[in-house]
């Protein structure tokens, strides 16, 4: 006795018992596509949407370098790899950074890192020098005045007071010509009244 449609499956054609799952439409929703849904995904750029493609720089403080360092030694990404300060990524050399959180009482002359203004100034105040780096008044001022330059010069109006004849001198130039349209319209029209006049008597 074969009861179950769809093939030659037997009794419940494979589909076991009753219950739910031996009725016809039985498409429940799994749980795991719920349960994957709640977990926060982080899109773009391989991790997070909001990461900056720039490398975070190393950051080494003045303390480190005064201990590692010798008076008026050259303190640059090199040196500061070989005393063991920094290190390599896959064969890179990784972009420096100097904080100034402490004081410095040797004179070094860094090269080819970045700086801080606090450690710029008491690398200064110690003797030492920084390349490439110049945090002055003066240079500030440089730089505002090759921005100010670079800029064009906004269009302004050639107005002067008390000399309002260079504006006026157009309006009276298209006034002029709409009076003499005016007086040829009018010759036009006692010319065609003239010459019906004539039609008329003869």
């Amino acid at each position: 006795m074969i009861v179950a449609r769809g093939g030659k499956r037997g009794k419940t054609a494979g589909r076991g018992g009753k219950g739910q799952s031996a009725r016809a439409g039985n498409k429940r929703r799994p749980e795991w596509r719920d349960i994957i849904k709640r977990i926060p995904k982080l899109r773009g750029r391989g991790k997070n949407s909001n990461k900056s493609f720039q490398d975070r720089s190393f950051v080494v403080s003045l303390k480190a370098l005064e201990a590692a360092f010798a008076t008026n030694d050259s303190v640059s990404p090199e040196t500061l790899i070989m005393k063991g300060l920094v290190w390599t990524t896959s064969g890179k050399i990784p972009t420096i950074k100097i904080l100034g959180n402490e004081d410095v009482s040797k004179s070094l002359n860094i090269s080819g890192c970045r700086i801080s203004r606090s450690a710029y100034e008491k690398i200064i105040k110690a003797g030492g020098k920084v390349l490439g780096v110049d945090f002055t008044a003066k240079s500030v001022e440089k730089k505002i005045d090759t921005v100010v330059t670079d800029v064009s010069p906004k269009k302004t109006s050639n107005k002067v007071d008390g000399d309002e004849s260079k504006e006026k001198k157009p309006l009276k130039k298209a006034e002029n010509t709409k009076k003499e349209d005016k007086q040829t319209h009018v010759k036009k029209e006692t010319i065609k009244k003239e010459e019906n006049v004539t039609n008329k008597t003869k």
